[in-house]
């Protein structure tokens, strides 16, 4: 008998478990492929990986900007792929030792809800049964394909985000199908190493979700360096290698790709689980939750991508934090405006907080200000020829921090200070009296909030 089931083990799970078990919980963690999850075996940690490999390539190549000839750069993909594996399997082994550290029983393989017993919630796997008090469903997400017509003919030509961080070989034409943070970090990476890139969205701008106008920059940037961009334009088939769309103004047309990357978003996972058998409710897909991240069941929660909300991990650590800390005492609620997001092209672009389009829809009253991110000294020391921009939106009346959006390096790094500025609710005056290391390019924010004024 555990105190906590978790069914698994990605960013959600583990990291509840890890913070379960630190508290003096038992705890049983099921996990039916590798610990880590999609995070750290399909998604976020192989990909930066592969990026920053990009990264200092670019940077070599381009050297003579400082200074430094090393024009005749090569790289080896190969070396690239077998060093992000390195990573992987080093990362993976960590969370393993963590789970030990904290008892947690780890049960590699399918878990199945058998539904609620004398002795708690029975959960099954590979042939044994387990109890436990407490329910944490934590099953993640998986890529949606959409049933284009030809897609399951092309065969091995077609990838989501798990086939083509499998690649052997480095293809020499990508067409990437969906411009979200998956196609265009993709398409980062691709570009940087010389494939021959070709993205089709079907929204109007890419990335969405993010600040607009930094998104139009970022692919005028990347637009610069040969990836092609078809906007508005809905696949309507694919023939062996070849995508067929139609544009807004109704003409098809066509992009031709050795490998084709179809990543138009994910879905929560959560069939064969054995729900039905608790009575868990559904949400438009997802397992449906309160701020406590509590299901309609009592005893059973539900984290991370499963609820279909913010499929992002570091939402779905918090999330599992909320859950154990509910657990052990600490009253505790979910709050999601003061989500980041990152896209870890190159430049980086980073947001968090309301956009401008998003303070319009909810008729929320602001202020807006934002500078190059020349302002800074350090970018210019370290960004030859880069472009960026920070951009601050503020409350109207109070002058509180609402959200908060840049592109430049290293904005995933700098947005964590934002982010802190709007969950305690910081203002504008507040800010222009913290502190900024010099020369950092983090100095921006506090350059933007005196622009905002008082």
């Amino acid at each position: 008998m555990f105190d906590l089931a978790i069914i698994g083990g990605g960013p959600a799970g583990y990291v509840a478990a890890e913070r379960a078990g630190a508290k003096g919980l038992s705890v049983a963690l099921f996990e039916k492929r590798e610990l880590g999850g999609v995070c750290l075996n399909e998604g976020c940690i192989p990909t930066k990986t592969l990026l920053y490999s990009a990264k200092v390539y670019d940077t070599t190549v381009h050297g003579d900007k400082y200074g430094v000839n090393a024009k005749s750069a090569t790289f080896d993909f190969g070396k690239i792929v077998d060093r992000k594996n390195k990573v992987v399997r080093k990362l993976v082994a960590g969370v393993g030792a963590k789970m030990k550290a904290h008892k947690v029983t780890v049960v590699k393989g399918e878990a199945v809800i058998k539904g609620r017993g004398a002795g708690g919630i029975e959960v099954a796997c590979n042939g044994e049964s387990y109890s436990a008090a407490n329910l944490l469903i934590c099953t993640g997400s998986e890529a949606f394909v959409p049933p284009i017509p030809g897609l399951k003919e092309a065969g091995s030509a077609i990838l989501t985000n798990r086939e083509i961080l499998a690649l052997a070989e480095q293809p020499k034409r990508l067409v990437i199908i969906g411009g979200g943070v998956i196609g265009m970090e993709f398409a980062s990476f691709y570009n940087s190493l010389g494939t021959e890139v070709t993205v089709v969205e079907m929204l109007p701008e890419i990335l969405g979700g993010l600040d607009p106008e930094l998104s139009a920059m970022l692919r005028d940037i990347y637009a610069k360096r040969g990836v092609k961009f078809n906007l508005s334009c809905k696949v309507t088939e694919i023939r062996g290698s070849e995508v067929l769309y139609v544009g807004k103004d109704g003409a098809t047309a066509s992009a031709t790709g050795d490998k084709i990357l179809v990543s138009v978003g994910r879905r929560p996972v959560t069939s064969g689980l054995g729900l039905e058998n608790l009575g868990v409710e559904l949400l438009k897909g997802g397992v449906k939750v309160d701020e406590r991240m509590r299901t309609n069941i009592p005893n059973v929660y539900a984290a991370g991508d499963v609820t279909g909300f913010s499929l992002l991990a570091h939402t779905a650590s918090r999330e599992g934090e909320v859950v154990v800390n509910n657990l052990t005492g600490r009253p505790d609620a979910m709050r999601y405006s003061a989500i980041p997001g990152v896209v870890y092209t190159n430049p980086e672009i980073a947001g968090v907080g309301l956009t401008e389009e998003a303070a319009k829809v909810a008729n929320i009253a602001y202020r807006v200000a934002k500078l190059p991110m020349a302002y800074a000294g350090r970018f210019v020391a370290e960004n030859e020829g880069g472009a960026g921009v920070c951009k601050v939106l503020t409350g109207e009346k109070h002058g509180e921090i609402l959200g908060v959006h840049i592109l430049g390096n290293p904005s995933s790094e700098m947005i964590y200070g934002a982010c802190m500025a709007i969950e305690q609710e910081m203002t504008v005056a507040e800010l222009q009296e913290v502190v900024f290391p010099h020369p950092t390019v983090s100095e921006i924010f506090k350059e933007v909030v005196f622009a905002v004024g008082e």
